[in-house]
């Protein structure tokens, strides 16, 4: 079951620890267990578009919260799949062991951004994860990668 279908965009920022503007993820139109896939829409205010163009670094924020995605959803619902109130999660990118880039993707496109988890650690409070990733820009694909997340629970009220 797909925990995250038909949630707006107000709604999926909630799942991921960022907000706007650094927010990279649209919809999330499918995820379980070990598998998720996203798009987002480019436009001309996004953070990380310089000459009409989407940045690498854009690109990888992109995959980053996708990613993100697998592990944090279980921070937000039970095993009924029933929402868990005022949870917050922090995440970063605690490495990159490869990445490659093959195009930039053009303002006003969508991208489809595809992870797969490869490993976890899991505690009561954090998670450490690698992940494999891939974009798509019209089908063609525009960056591959494998990267480590961290994720974790917090209470502060300022993020």
């Amino acid at each position: 079951m797909n925990v995250f279908q038909n949630q707006d965009i107000t709604r999926i920022a909630r799942y991921l620890p960022h907000c706007q503007p650094m927010l990279m993820v649209d919809i999330i139109d499918y995820i379980d267990d070990e598998n998720v896939d996203t798009s987002f829409e480019i436009k001309p205010s996004t953070l990380f578009v310089e000459n009409d163009f989407f940045t690498e670094a854009g690109l990888i924020e992109n995959a980053a919260q996708t990613c993100s995605a697998i592990v944090g959803q279980h921070y937000f619902f039970d095993d009924n799949k029933q929402e868990i109130e005022n949870v917050k999660v922090v995440g970063f990118i605690s490495a990159i062991k490869k990445i490659e880039i093959f195009s930039l993707p053009k303002v006003h496109t969508v991208i489809k951004t595809k992870a797969k988890l490869d490993s976890k650690f899991m505690s009561d409070d954090y998670q450490i994860c690698t992940l494999q990733i891939e974009i798509f820009n019209d089908n063609e694909l525009t960056l591959r990668g494998i990267m480590n997340l961290f994720l974790q629970k917090t209470t502060d009220e300022k993020i």
